[in-house]
Formats: C-alpha cells, sequence, structure tokens
C-alpha cells in the first residue's frame, strides 16, 4: 500500500506538466492576435443599365421652320458623312421668292445708273442757271431712294438664303441614321424633330449604382459586360463616377431590389466593339477588392 502510494506521488507532477505543455503548443498553432487579415477577394458589383452614346454623339435633328418634307435621302442604319443632305423640305415659294428678290435688284441697278446720270446733268444746268435748287433736289433725292429700295432688296435676298438654309437638314458628324421621325409628304411645324444620327464608334454604358455601394467602386475598375438574348460579354473599366445621385430610370428586373431608390449613373468605357444597340439593356459586373 504503502508503495502504491509513493508510485502516485511521483506520476501526477508529471503529468500535469505534460498536460500544461500541450496548451502551450496549441497556443504556438493559433495566429498572433496583431496579424494583419489575409487579402479577400470579394464577389463583383452587379448592376443594371443601357448602351448610350457619349454626350454630343447622339441627335436629334430638327427645323427651325414648318413646312412639308419633301425628301429623306437615307435609310435608317445608314451610314452618313458630315454635311450631306439628309432631309430637304419644300422651298418652292422660297426660292420663287428670291428670284424675285434678285431681279428687283437688277432693275434698281439699271434706275440707279440712270438716276445718277440724271444727277449729274441737273447739277450741270444748275450751274448754268438752267434749272433751279429745288430741281435739283428732287432728282438727288429720287437717286437716294432708288439706293435704299436696293438695300432692301439685297436685305431680303440674304434673309431668304437663310431661310433656304434652313430648309436643308445636312448630318453634322459622320456617324449614323438611327430613325427617320418623318417621312416625305408629311408636314411638320417649327422646332419638330426630323430624324436621329449618332457616332456609333462614341459609345459606353450607363449603369445605375445604387448611392450605398459608391464605396465599392472606382475609377478604372475592370467590368464585364452582358446582353439578354446575346452570347458572350464584353470587357470594360469605370470611367467616370458622378458626384450626384439621382432617381432610378430602370425598373430593376430583380423583383427583391426597390424601383424607388436613389442611383449614380456611372459610366462604363468598353475596351471593345460590340453589336449592342443604343438604348439596350444590359447587366454588368464590377470588379472590386476588399482588404
Amino acid at each position: 500500500m504503502l508503495n502504491r502510494t509513493l508510485l502516485y506521488s511521483l506520476l501526477l507532477p508529471c503529468l500535469g506538466a505534460g498536460l500544461l505543455g500541450c496548451k502551450y503548443l496549441e497556443r504556438g498553432k493559433s495566429t498572433p492576435p496583431d496579424a494583419p487579415p489575409p487579402l479577400v477577394q470579394s464577389v463583383p458589383l452587379r448592376a443594371e443599365g443601357r448602351f448610350v452614346a457619349y454626350p454630343g454623339a447622339d441627335l436629334v435633328l430638327g427645323t427651325d421652320l414648318g413646312g412639308t418634307i419633301r425628301e429623306i435621302t437615307a435609310q435608317e442604319g445608314d451610314d452618313i458623312r458630315q454635311g450631306q443632305v439628309l432631309v430637304r423640305l419644300d422651298s418652292r415659294s422660297d426660292d420663287a421668292a428670291l428670284r424675285e428678290a434678285t431681279a428687283r435688284i437688277k432693275e434698281l441697278d439699271t434706275d440707279i445708273g440712270y438716276q445718277v446720270k440724271e444727277v449729274q446733268r441737273q447739277e450741270s444746268l444748275a450751274q448754268q442757271g438752267i434749272v433751279t435748287q429745288q430741281s435739283l433736289d428732287a432728282v438727288r433725292n429720287q437717286l437716294s431712294v432708288l439706293r435704299a429700295r436696293r438695300d432692301a432688296a439685297v436685305a431680303t435676298t440674304e434673309r431668304l438664303k437663310v431661310v433656304l438654309a434652313k430648309l436643308v437638314i445636312s448630318a453634322p458628324f459622320n456617324g449614323s441614321l438611327l430613325t427617320r421621325l418623318v417621312q416625305p409628304g408629311e408636314t411638320v411645324l417649327p422646332g419638330g424633330a426630323l430624324v436621329r444620327v449618332a457616332k456609333m464608334d462614341q459609345v459606353r454604358v450607363e449603369a445605375e449604382i445604387d448611392e450605398f455601394d459608391l464605396s465599392r467602386i472606382r475609377v478604372g475598375a475592370p467590368v464585364t459586360v452582358r446582353a439578354e438574348g446575346q452570347a458572350g460579354s464584353w470587357k470594360g473599366h469605370v470611367e467616370e463616377i458622378p458626384t450626384n445621385v439621382t432617381g432610378r430610370r430602370l425598373r430593376p428586373q430583380d423583383p427583391s431590389r426597390p424601383a424607388d431608390t436613389r442611383v449614380l449613373l456611372v459610366k462604363v468605357a468598353l475596351n471593345e466593339s460590340t453589336p449592342l444597340k443604343l438604348g439596350q439593356r444590359v447587366e454588368l459586373e464590377i470588379s472590386q477588392t476588399n482588404h
């Protein structure tokens, strides 16, 4: 009995020391509390948007003057060149008025030439005392009237030329004719829209990003663009982040997402050409890295 008690007294300290050593070993394997957390690659930020043109690259051309459409020289989808005539309005009455004003100038030039000689003759006679000063003043006054009438006719021709120029609508740049908003024979009011044109080599995506996700995007972030019904995807990058928020323009396809939230219209430049059409709805994945 004494020997067993002595044996226990010798083994218990050794067992305690072993357990304590195991505890220290486990603590040594744990991550030090002051070590930085590892980098975590977050899931892409998903958003919806539309395919749009850069400002000034998508225009609706109209007319300052009303009238009847005489001719539209291009079809929808046609390539157009800067300065190419796209629409002509009926100008027959203004053409006739211009010819009339031009003929009137020629007529007045003839009358003025005759009146100049008459003034010179009357001045010679007045110096000889043959005609009175009153007669001389009368022919001089008639010359002034003829010259004033000529100035008015010249102003009329200039006005009519401006009118005729506005009845011809030309392409402001190289691009494509997207839509014919009128057809030959239709009558349009002043300010009426005629055709829509765009530069198809100056396009990008306008993405609607929830205002609460602003901190998750940055300029230059890689973007993947997809369109429903079209295979494949296209690469781009965040080009511009606006400084103001606006109301959502697109109704979310996901019914769980609210439709009345405020969004930022983030601009995404494309790194490659696409078959997308202006106004087409697209889906985006914006890459991001959190620490």
